[in-house]
This record gives structure tokens, sequence and C-alpha cells, in this order.
């Protein structure tokens, strides 16, 4: 048995692991890179293996850094099944739409550039990674799982999926494996969430494994408790959009993190904590994503539910306006003040958010307010780290808007969450490896885990392979 750590090691996106026996050889994810000049001939070149041979795709969850490259796979080759959760394949159904139409706009916008320029255009930027029809396609071999379900995608592999608990239909994968006499249990972590984060439950305690594979994000620090989070809400809200009459301008994934925050503007509207507000989700996918996580509402938690049920009593307190069409969008460019725009890409890489940005960056009346994780390389990145200026669209671009981080929105686990989780096992796996996470926080946590439990651990290097038993 052996596994090999194509992304998702040493860095945060990217996640695609290719696990080989003698009888059976698939991936768990397939993720896209994000950040830095460097992410599309990363993307154009990671499948330099044969997908042929690939019998078959286990998927954790629907974020683009696990699952960004799967239609990719199916272009190069790959004709088996992609199993998954059912509510993760509901999502992709949009998202890799999405991200096919990002694609093809921005390999048109680089090959004009070019053009225009009298340049001739690298090839990962005039052409798209796969198409809209092709992911499209792909949709044909997903095939969806219920959670605690057990499934046998091959005569040697076992699966289980387990709650997550990180976004809607986000798992925990166990798999159980044969090589010959031998059987051994590999956990597939994927991306843990924070207990007592909005919307969904708290991720699922395993009992036990060989070898275990568990993602740092945020493995070297602790979030502000929820509390604190929803203090600092109250104060950017009431400083930016009351005293200061300007806009907050709210770069958030379309799945997952717009719904985590409506939710929040929802419960301190509940508390009394915030008067009447417009909110405008200005992103076609987030809207269809809210509506496909509204169809799973078996997966909310308690405190999620009761909310809601709030808020269908109480909803011309929070106006929330989905914004559908391109003009309206633009308009919203145009707005000075008392607006709430949560827009994608939640690391400010592609999509509408660039264009909010543009025109609200330069005015220090309002407020950028990042409640995710940004990658290293990303727009988002830059502007977190505090530069003074930034180029979005062709345009150098003043940063004299105010730039606030807001952790205890992540729906990652910290460094005390994921050590929580990991005390669930009944013993030590015979090795853990560490994996998406960048280097600093990735060997935080390694030593936390050596000082803490005691385990025996391993931080992979990108396309490091390891014998497994």
């Amino acid at each position: 048995m052996q596994i090999t750590f194509l992304g998702g090691a040493g860095e945060v996106t990217g996640s695609c692991y290719l696990i080989e026996t003698k009888d059976v050889r698939f991936l768990v994810d397939c993720g896209m890179f994000q950040g830095g000049r460097d992410a599309g001939r990363k993307n154009f070149a990671a499948i330099d293996f044969n997908p042929e041979s690939i019998d078959f795709v286990l998927l954790t969850h629907a974020h683009v850094d696990h699952s960004g490259l799967l239609p990719r796979l199916s272009v190069l080759g790959f004709r088996g099944s992609v199993y998954m959760t059912r509510a993760t394949a509901d999502l992709l159904s949009i998202m890799l739409r999405d991200s096919a139409h990002i694609q093809e706009k921005e390999a048109e916008w680089h090959a004009k550039t070019a053009l225009r320029n009298k340049k001739r255009s690298l090839r990962y930027e005039s052409v798209p990674l796969y198409t809209v029809t092709q992911a499209e396609t792909f949709l044909k071999q997903m095939r969806g799982i219920d959670y605690d379900e057990m499934c046998q995608p091959h005569l040697s592999v076992q699966c289980r999926f387990r709650d997550a608990g990180h976004i809607i239909g986000s798992a925990v994968i166990e798999v159980w494996l044969k090589s010959g006499t031998r059987q051994k249990k590999i956990v597939f972590s994927g991306d843990l969430g924070q207990p007592g984060h909005p919307i969904v439950r708290d991720p699922v305690f395993i009992k036990e494994a060989d070898y275990l594979l568990i993602e740092s994000t945020y493995g070297n620090r602790c979030h502000r408790s929820m509390q604190d989070t929803r203090d600092e809400m109250v104060e950017i809200i009431c400083q930016t959009l009351i005293h200061k009459r300007g806009n907050i301008i709210v770069p958030a994934f379309a799945v997952g993190r717009t719904q985590d925050l409506l939710f929040l503007l929802a419960d301190l509207q509940c508390q009394g904590r915030l008067g009447a507000m417009d909110i405008y989700v200005d992103s076609p996918m987030a809207l269809a994503a809210t509506e496909i996580t509204l169809r799973h509402r078996e997966l909310f938690d308690r405190e999620t539910i009761d909310i809601m049920n709030w808020h269908s009593q109480h909803n011309k307190n929070l106006r929330i306006h989905f914004v559908r069409e391109v003009e309206d969008s633009i308009r919203l460019n145009y707005m000075k003040s008392g607006a709430v725009v949560i827009s994608a890409s939640g690391m400010c890489e592609a999509g509408r958010i660039k264009y909010h940005l543009k025109y609200n960056l330069p005015r220090p009346e309002c407020s950028i307010l990042f409640t995710g994780f940004q990658a290293a390389g990303t727009l988002g990145r830059r502007l977190v780290d505090g530069v003074r200026n930034v180029r979005i669209l062709g345009e150098q671009i003043p940063v004299r808007a105010s730039i606030h981080t807001v952790g205890g929105l992540s729906a990652h686990a910290d460094q005390e969450n994921l050590l929580d989780w990991l005390r669930g096992f009944s013993r030590p796996p015979q090795k853990t490896f560490i994996v998406h996470g960048e280097p600093g926080n990735a060997e935080a946590f390694a030593h936390a885990i050596r000082e803490q439990l005691q385990w025996p651990v391993s931080i992979p290097r990108r396309m490091a392979s390891e014998r497994l038993g």
C-alpha cells in the first residue's frame, strides 16, 4: 500500500491524495490550487499521472480547493465514479459550472490582453482547464452517499462518510483497504469545522485508524470566541454604517461562509443588537448554494432552526437582497453608504468582489471585512497583510478603507479544536500525516501533537510517497 501527496501538502489548496495497492488506484479529493502567480501553471500540470488508471475518487466536500480539478480529471480520461455525500453532489452541480464559467471568462480576458499588448499569452492563461460543457458532462460521474452509510466502491475498498461540521455535506472519510491478506484503515479528516459553528452540526469523533491525514489550516492558533466575534461584528457594522456612513464589503465563499454570515446577522437582530439593515448578496452562486442549503435542513443544528423560525416572522428587519443580474451588481458600486455587500470570491481572486473592492477600497469611510482564511499569494492575503496599494482589473487602487479580520467565523477548527478531535481516538494511529496547512501552521500543529498526545506525526512534502503497513 502506498499514498502519494499530490496536493494539499505544505500548502492549503490543491488537496489530492493518491492511494495505490496491487489491486486498486484511487484519489481522495482532486482540488484546484489557488493563490499566487504559479497557481495557473500548477493546475495545468497537476494531473501528471494517467487518469484512465484511477478506479474511483472519494470527495470530502464541495469547496474548489478539494473538488475543482475533477472535471479536468474527466476530460483527461478518468471514467470512474466520484463518491460524495448527497449535499456535496447538489452543491457541485452549481459550483463546477461556475468554476468553468470563470475560467472561460478569464482565459478570454488573458487572450485579448495579450493580443492588445502584442504579446504571446501563456497556454495556462489563455485556455480554460475545462469548459462549462465539460463540467456538465462530468456531473454524470457523481454518486451521492448518505452520512454513516457503508459504501464499497471497489472489491478491496470500503468507506464511510461522517459529518465533518465544516460546510453542508462536508465529510470525514473512513476507508478500509485490503491488500492481499492485510487490511488497513485510513481516515481522511477533510476540513474539520468548529464545534458550535452556525448551521452545521459538530464534527463526528472517530474512534480508530491505522493511518490518519488531518488538516492544519489553523494548526498554529486559536480562534476568538463566538461571543467576542459577535461583539466585533456589531462594532464594525455600527461604526461603518452609522458613524462613518460608509459601506461594508465582505468577500465570502459562496458556499458555507455566505450562509453563516446571513445566520449571524439574523441572530444579532434576534438579540436586539442590530437595527434594520439591507444586505446585498452579490453572487448568483451564493443564491443557488443558499437554496441547496435550505433543502438539507435535516443537517442543521438546533440553534439554526430556532433562528430561521424567528426570522420568518421578523424578516422586515433584515432585508436580504440576492443580486442576480450584472446590471444590478454594477449599481451597487454607486451606493455611497448603508450597504453591506457579501460577494464571492472569498479570497478576492475572481468574480464580482473585485469590482466592489475597486470602488470601495479608496474610501476611508468604508470597511472590508474578512471572515475566512486567505491563502498566500491571493489578493485577500495582501489586503490582510496591510498593503497600501493593490492592482485590480488592471488599475492601481489605493487602500484607504479599514481592513478587518474576524477570525471567530472560520469554518475550520483551530488548534485546540483539532487536538480535542484527536483525543476522541481510542488509540494513536500508527502514523498521523499533517496536511492542508502552510508550513509554519503545520509545524506548530505537529509540535502540539507530539507535546500533548505523544503521537508519531509526519509533515509530508508535495509529491512525496509513503508506504503504509
